[in-house]
């Protein structure tokens, strides 16, 4: 049962709603400090994902090349189309730049970072829902602040966000026999880092390109299998 991905895709669909309707209360500083505290939880998150490292030079190459390839493949912009033909088409929104941008992010933030990517599938792999119920409470109210500015359309991020955490829940259950104590370490620590890049992006503290980050996950699997079984065998 997909508990986590069903949990989060509620509280970006809830926090959109009450930030609709409760966002023009809120003062300007309020939103920006307490935005800064949501990376925060973001970077902390990741560090305690980090420290698994089972293969650190494994872990490093695949998110140097997995980044190279979605630059490469422009997945960034890819994401900031859509996230802009949402807003063209989207009652209520002007589509203009800046509400464009900031609709881009919240959709790379709640669909596409490391935390929800790496959720889903330790969810879907064995069962531990916590990351996501963690990412849960951050996302709550990081849609409320998202909606304050943007409106009902920040609910709307909850569907392709339930389309992409679900395919993942559900594939992963078919990857964990192929994978090794040493695989599933070196692909928590690869989405620790993503995920600290989130927490910075988050408190705009550096704009890492997530999206573009995101095959590093995929790579890690073999790059961990093919480091622990030839290259640290002859070291």
């Amino acid at each position: 049962m997909p508990i986590g991905v069903l949990c989060n895709v509620l509280s970006v669909a809830a926090g959109g709603l009450l930030g609709t309707a409760f966002g023009k209360y809120l003062p300007e500083e309020f939103k920006e400090k307490l935005n800064r505290i949501f990376g925060i939880c973001s970077m902390g998150i990741g560090i305690s994902s980090i420290v698994l490292m089972q293969n650190m030079p494994a872990v490093i190459l695949a998110l140097i090349a997995g980044t190279c390839i979605g630059l490469a493949l422009h997945l960034n912009a890819l994401i900031e189309k859509g996230g802009r033909t949402l807003a063209a088409l989207t009652p209520g929104q002007s589509g203009d730049r800046a509400g464009s941008d900031l609709l881009v992010t919240g959709i790379v933030l709640f669909c596409a970072s490391g935390t929800g990517i790496y959720g889903s599938i330790v969810s879907g792999m064995s069962g531990d829902h916590s990351i996501l119920i963690a990412k849960s409470v951050l996302d709550l109210f990081t849609a409320m602040i998202f909606a304050c500015q943007l409106g009902a359309v920040t609910a709307m991020i909850a569907v392709p966000q339930a389309v992409i955490f679900l395919l993942l829940f559900f594939c992963a259950k078919m990857l964990y026999p192929l994978t090794t104590p040493a695989m599933i370490a070196d692909f928590k620590a690869c989405g620790g880092l993503i995920m600290l890049a989130t927490g910075f992006r988050i408190a705009k503290i550096c704009d890492f390109p997530i999206a573009d980050m995101i095959p590093a996950m995929i790579l890690v699997w073999p790059v961990s299998r093919m480091w622990t079984n030839w290259i640290a065998a002859m070291l």
